[in-house]
């Protein structure tokens, strides 16, 4: 007899109280949280925490320097502001990211050029960049996508030839490693998140690493109004630049401290997880776990799983393929979500060109020119596929491959997989006959 399937009345294969929350809060977090209540020294542009943070964290990447900031966007704006980009100048980047890799290019007038992916590793594709590079690209943004670094000698070589700066978007990848070199001292700068969905959190906060001096001071004055402000100086008062007073508060900082010194921890048992997921979810004929090269390591932000329907002889949309695996999926337990579900450049704010209003930064007189930076998502077929054909297994706050979850949970959802796939037959007209697909379809925003 078969089994029941959840979605059909059966008993779910994953309970609810395997799913464990992100991020881990311990005592020690609490108490250097408290002390620094307790001083009254609440941040400034030199606040003892932050300024401690700064050089921990590239210490432990290998920089030299480090520069807290109070977001992942805002270190990613301090990044491209220290390249000096301005208006008219873009900058190529991944379009499968999350919108703040476009967005602090725009911050400072840039214009963003997107660039399809590999569809093994998910990261920029290095072969199509030189075709995007022309007169006015200044920077090329790898984002180190879900927690593993891009293919950064080909990227570092493109950018030598051209002379272009290296920006990395490591804000998913704390820990990651590349060729033995850590991400975030791969590039000529880079910027880090610490949201609190982050493998390295601190509630909010952000953090640009380099080893270049210059580029260093350049981020500081975004960082603050623009002014050098010297510790035991007096405050001159005058701003050398447009800045946006980015600083991190001492209470993030001292939590990003004390969450820094559990990171290794955390990442190896995410890696573990992650591995057993892998050798597992690999036995079943159309499901495609994670790719990781031999010279690098994953870090798993989220878990990303792809799926190939025509492996098992399913004719269907490949989307609509996907919304069936994960109904009958989320009924045994399992919590999948999309992160990400277009290219950023199919988002409104570059069909319309929205920008500052008026089609600035596009329409502006430095730029080559609006007509001439077309933003079509069909441009971009890999992006596309993987968004159609996979979602993230768990989501990134909750039921992920990271802990506090355990390898129990990880067997749980290999057995949610297989009771799934060895099944689908079911699954897929229990699906159509559910209506769900029809209704989604009603419910869903059409970007393009």
């Amino acid at each position: 007899m078969k089994e029941m399937l959840a979605c059909e009345g059966g008993t779910p294969v994953v309970s609810g109280t395997l799913k464990k929350k992100w991020p881990i809060i311990t005592q020690e977090d609490i108490e250097a949280v408290v002390e620094v209540l307790k001083s009254g020294e609440l941040g400034n542009g030199h606040s003892p925490n932050a300024v401690a943070f700064g050089e921990e964290f590239a210490a432990y990447l290998g920089t030299k320097y480090g520069l807290a900031v109070n977001s992942g966007t805002a270190a990613l704006h301090c990044a491209v502001a220290a390249a000096d980009i301005g208006p008219g100048d873009e900058v190529i980047t991944s379009t499968y990211t999350f919108l703040a890799s476009a967005v602090a290019v725009l911050h400072h007038n840039g214009i963003p050029i997107f660039v399809d992916i590999d569809p093994q590793t998910y990261n920029i594709d290095p072969s199509k960049i030189k075709e995007k590079i022309n007169e006015r690209t200044k920077a090329i943004m790898p984002v180190h996508i879900h927690g593993m670094p891009a293919d950064m000698d080909e990227i570092n070589e493109i950018a030598k030839k051209y002379n272009l700066i290296v920006i990395e978007d490591a804000a998913e990848a704390h820990g990651a490693l590349y060729k033995g070199k850590k991400a975030g001292n791969l590039g000529d700068i880079a910027g880090f998140s610490l949201q609190s969905s982050k493998n390295l959190m601190a509630g909010e906060g952000g953090i640009i690493t380099t080893n270049n001096a210059a580029l260093r001071d350049k981020a500081d004055l975004v960082r603050m109004f623009g002014e050098v402000i010297e510790k035991g100086k007096p405050r001159a008062y005058n701003a050398y630049t447009m800045g946006w007073n980015y600083r991190l508060p001492e209470m993030s900082a001292a939590l990003a401290r004390t969450q820094l010194r559990r990171l290794d921890d955390y990442n190896k048992i995410a890696q573990e997880n992650a591995d057993f997921l892998t050798r597992e979810l690999r036995k079943i004929p159309g499901v495609i776990p994670p790719f990781v090269p031999e010279d690098r390591t994953h870090t798993y932000y989220v878990y990303r799983v792809r799926l190939n329907p025509e492996r098992l002889g399913i004719n269907m949309p490949l989307d609509k393929f996907r919304y069936a695996v994960q109904w009958a999926l989320d009924a045994e337990g399992v919590t999948t979500s999309e992160w990400q579900n277009a290219p950023v450049p199919a988002q409104t704010l570059f069909q319309e060109k929205r920008g500052y209003g008026k089609g600035c930064p596009w329409s502006c007189s430095f730029s080559r020119g609006e007509d001439k930076i077309i933003y079509n998502p069909h441009d971009y077929p890999e992006t596309l596929k993987i968004l159609k054909g996979s979602f993230v297994l768990g989501s990134i706050m909750e039921g992920n491959v990271r802990p506090p979850n355990t390898m129990e949970l990880m067997k749980r959802y290999v057995e949610a997989f297989q009771k799934v796939f060895h099944n689908l037959e079911r699954v897929v007209c229990l699906y159509e006959k559910s209506g769900e697909y029809a209704e989604f379809e009603k419910r869903k925003i059409r970007l393009f």
